[in-house]
């Protein structure tokens, strides 16, 4: 029979401060058919996942996306926080370049926070990657050129 302490350790835990972003994460869980546990205490939420139900694949998916929650759990939180010399005003989107770094882009946190409460965050994810591949590989033609040059690729 394992004892306590065994059984906290398989646990995966997810730790946030404001609802929204929680239950995101909580449903994001459930579409890929992981069951959690919330356990909400004064000021956080911590979500427990059983780690033996997460394969590498998985683990890397929800990493990914807890990183995105967290961002947007902190970017509310800062937005309800009033502003001083030591509590800075910021929020940032991660923005993957080609070369493999990551950089965050400062973005207003009540601008975040309502692009947040209109997308998901792999819509967002995909916006900025879209804009990153514009930025990093220009392409001149007009937007009708390219889609007429693309669908004649494809009808080839």
């Amino acid at each position: 029979m394992a004892d306590l302490a065994d059984e906290a350790s398989d646990m995966l835990e997810y730790v946030f401060f404001n609802e929204e972003p929680c239950a995101r994460f909580q449903e994001f869980l459930v579409a890929r058919g992981l069951q959690s546990d919330l356990e909400e205490r004064d000021p956080e939420r911590i979500i427990q996942v059983e780690e033996s139900a997460v394969d590498d694949a998985l683990a890397d998916e929800i990493d990914r996306f807890y990183d995105e929650m967290f961002a947007l759990d902190q970017a509310l939180h800062e937005s309800e926080s009033p502003t001083s010399r030591e509590n800075y005003h910021a929020a940032g989107v991660v923005v993957n370049l080609d070369d493999g770094r990551a950089v965050y882009a400062e973005v207003a946190p009540d601008l975040l926070s309502r692009v947040m409460s209109a997308l998901e965050p792999q819509d967002l994810n995909d916006l900025v990657a879209a804009v990153v591949d514009a930025v990093e590989n220009p392409d001149e033609r007009s937007f009708c050129e390219r889609m007429r040059d693309s669908t004649s690729d494809t009808a080839d």
